[in-house]
């Protein structure tokens, strides 16, 4: 008695414009060209969640990359890692800036700070569909010394 095996569906990785969708988003920053966002996003993209105030859609980015690259110029996103598969990935990266203005209450520090960024996208024929983010904020707090850690066990 022979026994077939079926085999196992092969996950697609990342297309090349997928890759290129994903590094074009995050250039969009660095290169202070929020209009970039239109090229890479559907015009019904979802950005999860969205910040107090913002717009649905790539339009609210847009107004987002505006603002926070008005105030602190040396703004980008410095990419650590794309990974996943067809129609799905997920970056890590850090958000790199000068705290020379407020932000958030924070008074200007001068400092220059990297916080932890992580998205999670769906893309669908190259463009994305949706982004879930969760940028560290509290690392604001701890680099700019405005809550300084004492370590474990309140010391």
């Amino acid at each position: 008695m022979t026994v077939q095996h079926e085999q196992p569906e092969m996950v697609k990785a990342l297309t090349a414009a997928e890759r290129n969708a994903i590094t074009v988003f995050y250039s969009a920053w660095k290169k202070k060209q929020p209009e970039l966002l239109d090229e890479v996003c559907t015009p019904d993209w979802q950005d999860i969640p969205l910040g107090p105030g913002q717009a649905e859609g790539p339009k609210g980015l847009q107004d987002i990359i505006r603002g926070f690259s008005a105030t602190f110029p040396d703004v980008e996103i410095v990419i650590h890692e794309i990974y996943g598969t067809y129609e799905r990935a997920g970056v890590r990266a850090s958000f790199v800036f000068t705290h020379n203005n407020e932000l958030m209450g924070i008074p200007a520090t001068g400092k220059k700070v990297a916080l932890a960024l992580h998205e999670f996208h769906h893309l669908k024929d190259g463009r994305l569909t949706h982004t879930w983010h969760l940028e560290d904020w509290f690392g604001l707090l701890l680099q700019s010394g405005v809550w300084a850690a004492k370590g474990l066990g309140g010391n």
